[in-house]
């Protein structure tokens, strides 16, 4: 199976599962899913977040997603349990369809590295 059909199918997968569980069925976009995985990797799923730490969450989601690829690296955590990564390597210029493939394959990666999917 080539690796583009590969990762459509393991998106779909991703995609389905996660807007089952937290949108009742209604199709996730790319943001929900990387603030979802921000919410994981922080470990207070049952908080409320303000403006500020919802986009805080989006940015350790990134630095996760990214950290297989060599981008980032984990550094620390602070007092309040909040990850911190610091930047590897600078992202590539990258246009936006393109983009999107990486953050999609790297989520992919992510649920298949945590046994979402298989």
């Amino acid at each position: 199976m080539s690796r583009d059909i590969q990762l459509k199918e393991r998106w779909e997968t991703v995609l389905q599962k996660l807007s089952n569980q937290f949108a009742d069925g209604d199709l996730l976009d790319l943001d929900a899913i990387i603030y979802l995985v921000g919410v994981q990797e922080l470990g207070q799923p049952h908080r409320s977040f303000k403006k500020d730490e919802k986009l805080d969450l989006m940015h350790i989601a990134i630095c996760r997603l990214l950290e297989p690829y060599g981008y980032y690296e984990f550094d620390y955590i602070d007092e309040q349990g909040w990850p911190h990564y610091k930047v590897k390597e600078e992202l590539p210029n990258l246009k936006a369809g393109e983009q999107s493939v990486l953050m999609k394959e790297a989520i992919v990666e992510y649920f298949y590295a945590n046994e979402y999917i298989d």
